[in-house]
């Protein structure tokens, strides 16, 4: 192997990690102070997720004892009846959390790939700014606006057109189909793109921004279009930063509650498979029914679909984390 064959390309160098041994008693004062202090804050933050999911499992054990796994896929919420089942609030998570991302993730990219790539300096830090500030905007202005502005307006220049249109196909129309109303699944996924994107889109600039502009320049000194630079050099190379903004988004739109609960519906029915449907979600139902929730049963079934989304949280991370593993073990094979 020659010499030049055995420099590792850029962006697929593995550096190994420096790990310092923890300083002896014997040792600098201050050194010892800041390793402990860093322990414990690591060992606290275990601690406090231990936590929370002992309480949860707690407090839900009354309903995991007495409807199983049949919790989870169930669709009647009975309260005074005290039956309930998960299946309509995780079915409205998952649903509204998949037209978000469906919806951000194309934008966000060309946000991001416009303010790195294509737009002029002097438009760049405006528009950066302008993107940030969406993110500031408090989840209940989001929900108020969607109601009484985004909704009249999404029933009669969206839903309709879906309907006439997406509506008449054989397999999908069902999907497009009922009342244009304006409030139901569709529509809060749309609201939650309008959220999630500043957060995709910000992390996707910062992660553009740090490819070597040598990499870049090289490419466009061949001949290559700007879609060529960003997909065979910038992408390759911020592809961990990109998969995590991404779920950054999908964890936002996983736990969002008040733009959620005023545009979803806040119905436990699930008689139509519809995007227009109104419907519920995990985070509307806690809203909605934890202040009047009697004690026993009802509580606990609240806090098992805390519990429910917990996990997801935590499947969506881990799924995260296995994808990354993957593509850093692919790093190099093609070149």
């Amino acid at each position: 192997m020659d010499a030049v064959s055995s420099v590792p390309l850029a962006g697929t160098a593995k550096l190994e990690p420096s790990v310092e041994p923890p300083p002896q008693a014997g040792g600098d004062l201050a050194d010892v102070i800041f390793y402990n202090l860093t322990r414990a804050a690591a060992i606290l933050v275990l601690l406090v997720l231990a936590g929370i999911i002992v309480s949860l499992v707690i407090s839900s054990w009354p309903t995991i004892q007495k409807f199983g796994f049949s919790f989870l896929y169930s669709s009647e919420w009975d309260p005074t009846a005290n039956k309930f089942g998960a299946l309509v609030p995780i079915y409205g998570t998952l649903v509204t959390s998949a037209i978000a991302l469906l919806i951000a993730v194309p934008v966000s990219f060309g946000i991001a790939l416009f303010l790195t790539e294509m737009s002029p300096i002097w438009l760049r830090r405006p528009l950066g700014v302008a993107i940030e500030l969406l993110a500031a905007i408090p989840s209940i202005v989001y929900g108020m606006w969607g109601l009484l502005v985004f909704s009249p307006i999404f029933a009669q220049y969206i839903e309709v057109p879906l309907t006439a249109t997406l509506g008449r196909l054989p397999v999908i129309g069902a999907l497009f189909q009922g009342a244009p109303i304006g409030i139901g699944l569709l529509c809060a996924g749309f609201i939650l793109a309008i959220m999630i994107i500043p957060f995709i889109a910000a992390v996707m600039r910062d992660v553009f921004e740090v490819t070597p502009a040598m990499l870049k320049e090289s490419v466009y000194g061949l001949g290559g279009t700007t879609w060529e630079v960003v997909w065979r050099v910038v992408l390759p190379y911020t592809k961990a930063g990109v998969v995590g903004g991404i779920m950054l988004g999908l964890g936002r739109a996983l736990g969002e509650t008040m733009a959620v609960t005023f545009v979803i519906g806040n119905t436990n029915v699930l008689d139509s498979v519809s995007l227009f449907s109104p419907g519920n979600s995990i985070t509307s139902a806690l809203a909605n029914e934890f202040a009047e929730a009697e004690p026993g049963l009802h509580t606990s079934a609240l806090l098992e679909l805390g519990l429910v989304l917990f996990f997801i949280t935590f499947l969506v991370l881990a799924a995260s984390k296995l994808l990354l593993s993957r593509l850093q073990a692919n790093e190099g094979k093609k070149s």
